[in-house]
């Protein structure tokens, strides 16, 4: 394969429809627009969910809930996922992120006591499960809170 060989793949790239351009491009006098009417117009249009002056789906549909704009969310590990670790490492945030166990840490990293812990390990997190710690420390292993 040389410089001048390359090319995009086979239906990557797409010549835009050029408007309004004469009756020859099979776009011209209207532009594709038909006649009259509200979407011919320059800014012409509806809104978005505007359903022809039905009463809106977003309207109709009763309030639910509320939202915690300020809610933490921690990236949470179970024990019987630690035990893909060496006896007696330090399992911190940053060690999860570089095997994969965790994609990123969020508002931290909560470990909770799910499934059964084999080996002695320092794990470092910002929130532990009131099981996981007595499991860890069962295990030998020792907690701390970032």
């Amino acid at each position: 394969m040389k410089l001048h060989e390359l090319k995009p793949a086979e239906g990557s790239r797409k010549v835009a429809k050029r408007i309004g351009r004469g009756h020859g491009s099979g776009n011209g006098k209207t532009a594709g627009k038909g006649h009259k009417g509200q979407n011919a117009r320059s800014g012409g249009g509806v809104r978005l969910g505007f359903e022809g002056g039905q009463t809106p789906l977003f309207r109709r549909l009763p309030k639910r809930g509320f939202t915690n704009v300020n809610r933490k969310e921690f990236a949470i590990v179970n024990l019987e996922t630690l035990n893909v670790f060496e006896e007696g490492t330090e399992v911190t945030p940053a060690l999860l992120i570089e095997t994969g166990v965790i994609k990123k840490e969020m508002n931290g990293v909560k470990i909770l006591g799910n499934g059964k812990l084999e080996k002695k390990l320092t794990v470092v997190a910002h929130k532990f499960s009131q099981s996981a710690k007595e499991a860890i420390e069962a295990a030998g292993g020792k907690t701390e809170v970032i």
